[in-house]
């Protein structure tokens, strides 16, 4: 039976931000990176009020439509509680289609701000971080943003069709992600473009087949990369090469194409992070003062941030 949760409950959720791939992994792997949108919900009486600060104010819907909004809702049916009303506030800091998982984390942070107030109610009724992945993962359809936000550090993320009981095929997958400890050596600096990425359009340039050389090659590089985050990170410039999908989005990346390319030439081991623009750099090094100054010169924020651990309510 579904309970009612009482006005005047407030929790805030702060989720990170997220790069995936990281070269190899296409939609597998992903790393939680220490840049945080926030999200206030506090329950009241009736009706909805959003406010949106920072990054998107001016672009996304502020109403019922809102990607928070949508998680929130499916957080708190999936908890078992209903609130008469909601009050959000989300501050983003997170940019906005730039291929650093900022509709991951609305996402992750709606669902763990529901959870949050459904815990609040009776701590029984909160979701597992598995169910937080499963979630998250359906809004995405593919896991491994979403799941690198839950759970934090880097993740292997996979997913597996779904069976109903009767064994017809479910309506989602199931989607399934592990925690990997990132070596403390590895730095992470993201090199982000002033312009805008479509995933739906960059996702339209990748061929529905490969050359079973470059699966293979791939195959080798994904099992390498987690060597080399964990353990090895002097492999990782060949832990993060690519054959399925950086060529393939190249002509709509031309920026992130040359800085990946000087980047690699000087050394760093850098990829496009998820869908692009920005250019994700894994070193061990402090990151060059002339490559920064060339960036930012070329209009690149450069941005040095830890390695993040997974979403956290108070």
């Amino acid at each position: 039976m579904t309970q009612t949760l009482p006005a005047g409950l407030t929790v805030t959720a702060r989720v990170p931000a997220s790069s995936a791939n990281l070269g190899p992994g296409f939609d597998t792997l992903g790393i939680a990176l220490g840049l945080y949108d926030e999200i206030t919900v506090t329950t009241t009486a009736s009706g909805l009020n959003i406010r949106v600060e920072g990054e998107g104010a001016d672009d996304v819907p502020w109403g019922p439509s809102h990607l928070v909004v949508r998680a929130i809702e499916r957080g708190l049916e999936s908890a078992g509680v209903w609130a008469d009303g909601l009050d959000v506030v989300c501050r983003n800091v997170i940019p906005h289609s730039r291929g650093l998982g900022s509709s991951a984390s609305a996402v992750v942070g709606g669902l763990a701000a529901a959870n949050g107030l459904a815990i609040k109610l009776d701590p029984e009724l909160g979701l597992s971080l598995d169910q937080l992945v499963q979630l998250s993962s359906e809004f995405e359809g593919h896991p491994d943003n979403a799941s690198a936000s839950v759970l934090g550090g880097a993740v292997v993320s996979w997913s597996c069709a779904g069976e109903q009981a009767d064994g017809a095929p479910a309506a989602t997958d199931i989607y399934s992600a592990v925690p990997l400890k990132v070596h403390p050596a590895i730095r992470v600096v993201a090199l982000v473009p002033g312009e805008r990425s479509s995933t739906a359009h960059t996702r339209g340039l990748l061929p529905e087949t490969v050359p079973h050389r470059d699966a293979a090659f791939n195959v080798s590089r994904g099992a390498l990369a987690v060597v080399a985050l964990t353990e090895r990170p002097d492999l990782l410039m060949s832990a993060t090469e690519d054959r399925l999908h950086q060529t393939q989005r190249a002509p709509a990346l031309p920026l992130t194409t040359r800085w990946i390319a000087v980047l690699r030439k000087a050394g760093i081991a850098a990829t496009v992070s998820g869908a692009g623009p920005t250019v994700l750099a894994l070193t061990t090094e402090p990151f060059p003062v002339d490559l920064r100054a060339q960036a930012e010169a070329e209009g690149l924020q450069v941005l040095e941030l830890d390695v993040a651990d997974g979403v956290r309510t108070s």
